[in-house]
């Protein structure tokens, strides 16, 4: 069951993510709203959803932007302001995914006391501790996992950064 909510909590995240922004594709009379942006017979207004503001702006420029993970793909160059900006935005997800498994965790401990208050079972209960224990292990690996790769991170930023030119991270 927690897992089924942590997939759906995640899958979640990862679809509202990219849903805070979509194009109001406009021809003649007709009004089409696309997450891609329009094809170039339309006129194209961009909305924005941000921190409770809608913003609509009309777009006609079309954005052709580039997948960072293509580019490397394609063994082409981004530049090192990119990449620290990339690294940046990993770091922010996984300590925002480490809050959430605190979330999750108060959760399911709450959802225990409850099952155990219900049962009449008294705190020293040997299946409620291992019960405990066990929702406390997973926890707490999941959010060691992402620390260490937190650090890792971490690391890697602080070397780029160290750096001097030339600019791009990547070549050739």
């Amino acid at each position: 069951m927690a897992k089924r909510l942590l997939f759906i909590v995640l899958a979640m995240g990862a679809f509202t993510a990219q849903a805070n922004t979509i194009y109001k594709c406009m021809m003649d009379e007709k009004v089409v709203f696309s997450q891609t942006t329009c094809p170039q017979e339309y006129s194209q207004h961009k909305i924005e959803y941000q921190l409770g503001i809608t913003t609509e702006v009309d777009s006609d420029k079309r954005e052709l932007k580039q997948d960072p993970l293509e580019a490397l793909l394609n063994k082409q160059t981004i530049s090192k302001e990119e990449l620290l900006q990339l690294l940046d935005g990993e770091i922010y997800r996984l300590n925002q995914e480490n809050s959430y498994f605190e979330i999750l965790r108060a959760s399911e401990v709450q959802k225990l006391d409850r099952k155990r208050y219900w049962q009449t079972k008294p705190k020293d209960d040997p299946s409620y501790g291992l019960e405990l224990q066990e929702i406390t292990t997973r926890f707490n690996d999941l959010i060691k996992n992402n620390t260490n790769v937190i650090q890792i991170l971490t690391k890697h930023k602080m070397k780029i950064s160290a750096e001097t030119p030339p600019d791009e991270y990547m070549s050739n």
